[in-house]
């Protein structure tokens, strides 16, 4: 089943605290991954930054809206306990506890309007009631790196051979092929061998090479053009190969890298874009934001 909305997680979780004693918030996940049958893989599910599992962030902010409205309170760091107003919520139990039903308690309606007032994260044509603010602006991170990543491609595209190739060794140079960058320039365009571009070393002690195949296409790579560029590498007994290219490659031709003996990889338009924003080439930062949270320990005493 797919992982619970931060909504639908409410009226469990407030449920869970009806004994009227204190539980801590591992417990909390513990009881509603068991109630919402979730697996291992689902538990497991990170959001898109990978700091945090999607369904503890979730329940996280499902018990945040339900403290917000007041119907749990803190006893101590990390453990909660329902109030009176939690405990007459379930004595009228509605079919379920959303944002809409918690606009009813004073105190939730003034952090909404909190929120409201803060810069909107997400299309505002679109909202997602369903999302936890982590994952509204994990969204919006993906959205604008989505983005981005179309945009080189078109850039890529749109550039001369040659400035292409230059842009690949700048790009293997940052992920720590190639020695230097003088070094590394060297390398690209040195050779006539058929299938093959440039070659650049592994490692900046020049252990072992790379030999390089850049390729600024639209059509699809297909089969024969890997099966060229692996004979031209056996031409020069050399064990690893990149094939790189601004489109993308046929299930034919990537089925064919994986079996054959010389390990080639093989990096299509989206994943070249993706590393060039990873390593900061051919973009520059515009604004950094810090996501804080609570320090309980500095409100705990000693």
């Amino acid at each position: 089943m797919p992982i619970p909305d931060y909504q639908t997680c409410m009226l469990p979780l407030l449920d869970y605290f009806k004994d009227g004693e204190e539980h801590n918030s591992r417990e909390v996940v513990d009881y509603l991954a068991n109630h919402f049958h979730l697996n291992d893989d689902e538990l497991k599910e990170l959001l898109p930054s990978g700091q945090q599992g999607v369904f503890s962030n979730r329940v996280a902010w499902a018990r945040t809206y339900l403290k917000q409205a007041e119907l749990l309170a803190t006893t101590r760091r990390g453990f909660h306990r329902i109030t009176p107003a939690g405990l007459e919520v379930l004595t009228n139990r509605p079919p379920k506890i959303t944002t809409q039903f918690l606009d009813q308690f004073e105190s939730f309606q003034s952090f909404r309007n909190r929120k409201r007032s803060a810069p909107a994260l997400c299309d505002p044509n679109e909202p997602d009631d369903e999302a936890t603010p982590a994952e509204a602006m994990e969204a919006a991170y993906e959205n604008l790196r989505s983005n981005l990543s179309r945009e080189l491609l078109l850039q890529l595209k749109s550039i001369s051979p040659r400035l292409f190739e230059e842009i690949v060794i700048d790009l293997l140079v940052k992920m720590g092929y190639g020695g230097n960058r003088k070094d590394a320039g060297k390398a690209i365009g040195k050779t006539n061998d058929a299938g093959i571009d440039g070659i650049i070393k592994e490692d900046k002690l020049g252990l072992d090479v790379i030999y390089i195949q850049a390729k600024r296409w639209e059509n699809t790579v297909s089969r024969p053009e890997i099966q060229k560029f692996a004979g031209a590498l056996q031409g020069q007994r050399a064990k690893k190969g990149i094939f790189i290219t601004t489109s993308n490659f046929s299930q034919s031709a990537i089925e064919y890298a994986a079996m054959i003996e010389t390990k080639i990889i093989l990096i299509d338009g989206e994943q070249l874009a993706q590393h060039l924003i990873d390593n900061n080439v051919g973009v520059s930062p515009v604004a950094a934001y810090e996501v804080k949270k609570i320090d309980s320990d500095y409100f705990t005493d000693a």
